[in-house]
C-alpha cells in the first residue's frame, strides 16, 4: 500500500488533519465494503422498533395531554439513538482489529501526533454512525413526523452530538482491550443498559425513583429527550420537570467533549503494554 511522507517542518494543522482524514476516509470505505454490517445496522433496530413497538402498544398509555401519542410513535427516536449506538460502538471493534492486524502498530510507529489517530477513528465511526442515523428518518412519515428545514438541521446535529460522544466511548472501550470477546461482554454489561435507561423505551416520569436517578445521571437519556422534542413538539416532556432543549443539546457537547478528552487520553498514557 503506498505511504504519504510527511515533512517534519509541515504545519502542526496538516500533521493532525492529513493522518486523521486518512483514517477516516479508511473507517467509511471499509464498513461500506461489509454489506452485510450495513443491512445488520439498519434492519436489527427497525424489526426492534416495529415488534416492540407494536408489542407494547396496547398497554403503553401516555396520557391524555395534548400530543399524545402511541408507543410506536414514542419509541421512534430510541430506536435512532439505538442505530447510532451499534453502529458506533461495533465499528469502533476495528481498533482491537487493527491492533491484531498489526496495522495499529505501523500507525503508531508513524510520525504522526498521537491526536491525528483519535481524530481520525473517532470522526470516521461518528460519520458512519450519524449516517445510519440519519438514513433511518426515511421512516419519519410513519410515525406522524413533519420536520421543516430548521427541525431537521437540529436533529441532524444531536445525531451527530450522540454519534460523536458514543464512538469516543466505543474507541476508549476498545483502545486498551486485545479482545473482541471481551469488547462484546462490555457492551452487554454496559452499553445495553445505557441505551435502556435513556428513556427510549419507557418515559423518566414513569420510572421508579431510583431508577429515574439513574436515568438522569445517563448522558443519553438527554439526546433521546432532545430528538422527542424536536421530532413531536406539541407531546408532553417525558421528564417529570422542566429541561429545554438547549439545556439537553449542551448536555450532549459537553458528553461529546469528556469522551473524546477521556480517549486522547488513553492514547496519550504510558504504559508498557504493545499498542500491538
Amino acid at each position: 500500500m503506498a505511504t504519504v511522507a510527511i515533512p517534519t517542518s509541515a504545519p502542526a494543522s496538516a500533521r493532525v488533519l492529513l493522518p486523521a482524514f486518512t483514517l477516516w476516509w479508511r473507517e467509511v470505505v471499509r464498513f461500506y465494503r461489509q454489506k452485510a454490517r450495513v443491512v445488520g445496522v439498519i434492519l436489527s433496530p427497525l424489526l426492534f422498533w416495529i415488534v416492540i413497538g407494536s408489542g407494547f402498544g396496547a398497554s403503553f398509555r401516555s396520557g391524555e395531554a395534548a400530543g399524545q401519542r402511541s408507543y410506536l410513535d414514542f419509541f421512534y427516536p430510541g430506536t435512532l439513538v439505538m442505530i447510532v449506538l451499534f453502529t458506533a460502538i461495533f465499528t469502533m471493534m476495528s481498533v482491537i482489529e487493527d491492533r491484531n492486524e498489526g496495522f495499529l502498530l505501523s500507525v503508531m510507529v508513524a510520525p504522526v501526533p498521537r491526536a491525528a489517530i483519535v481524530l481520525g477513528k473517532v470522526l470516521g465511526g461518528t460519520t458512519l454512525a450519524a449516517i445510519q442515523g440519519l438514513i433511518f428518518l426515511v421512516f419519519s412519515p410513519l410515525v406522524g413526523i413533519h420536520m421543516t428545514a430548521g427541525s431537521f438541521a437540529l436533529i441532524a446535529l444531536t445525531v451527530f452530538l450522540v454519534a460523536f460522544a458514543l464512538t469516543a466511548l466505543g474507541f476508549a472501550i476498545a483502545w486498551p482491550l486485545d479482545s473482541t470477546q471481551a469488547f462484546h461482554a462490555i457492551i452487554n454489561l454496559f452499553l445495553i443498559p445505557l441505551w435502556m435507561l435513556s428513556g427510549s423505551l419507557f418515559p423518566v416520569s414513569k420510572a421508579s425513583a431510583w431508577i429515574r436517578w439513574l436515568m438522569y445521571i445517563n448522558p443519553l437519556t438527554y439526546g433521546v429527550e432532545a430528538l422527542r422534542t424536536l421530532m413531536y413538539p406539541d407531546a408532553p416532556s417525558s421528564f417529570s420537570f422542566d429541561f429545554s432543549l438547549t439545556a439537553s443539546i449542551l448536555t450532549l457537547v459537553l458528553f461529546a467533549l469528556f469522551m473524546f478528552g477521556l480517549a486522547f487520553v488513553l492514547v496519550n498514557r504510558r504504559t508498557t503494554k504493545p499498542a500491538a
